[in-house]
């Protein structure tokens, strides 16, 4: 069995699910999910300027309203519970977690622990952080010691 970690940010899309789960043909895929709620530490005007970048002006004018730190805590344990739901339904095992501290440390850890074949990093695109490499999969590169896979997560969940 394959075994994967998947890095996301919000809850899989179906489309996402599919793309997953259909990367190695037939071979049968053990997912390892880490879900990142919006943390205290999320810079509101990079997320407007993606947001304005992708065309989405309701978006950007509403990125304030959005709840971060502990109060998106419980929206991160619901996305990552509808996220396993999906995954399993679309016949993988998986399990998962929400990230606490820094995300590379619980990345790095969970390869590790997994003993993962690779790293998926489905995200919505952020471009000022991959324009300076300072996205997840960029810095999970130098970091985690198996292939990262960055791939754009489809239409919102």
């Amino acid at each position: 069995m394959f075994t994967s970690v998947l890095m996301i940010e919000k809850a899989l899309t179906s489309a996402d699910v599919e793309f997953v789960t259909t990367l190695h043909g037939d071979e049968q895929v053990s997912f390892h999910v880490l879900l990142q709620p919006r943390g205290d530490q999320a810079d509101r005007l990079l997320r407007a300027i993606d947001d304005i970048a992708l065309g989405e002006l309701d978006e950007a004018a509403h990125e304030r309203d959005v709840p971060e730190g502990k109060d998106a805590a419980a929206l991160g344990q619901q996305a990552l519970e509808v996220s396993l739901a999906a995954l399993r339904a679309a016949g993988s095992a998986a399990e998962g977690r929400l990230i606490e501290d820094h995300p590379l440390d619980a990345l790095k850890s969970l390869v590790e622990e997994a003993g993962a074949d690779e790293v998926i990093v489905l995200t919505d695109p952020h471009y000022v952080e991959e324009f300076f490499h300072r996205d997840w999969a960029s810095r999970a590169r130098h970091k985690v010691g198996v292939p990262v896979l960055k791939l754009f997560s489809h239409s919102k969940a």
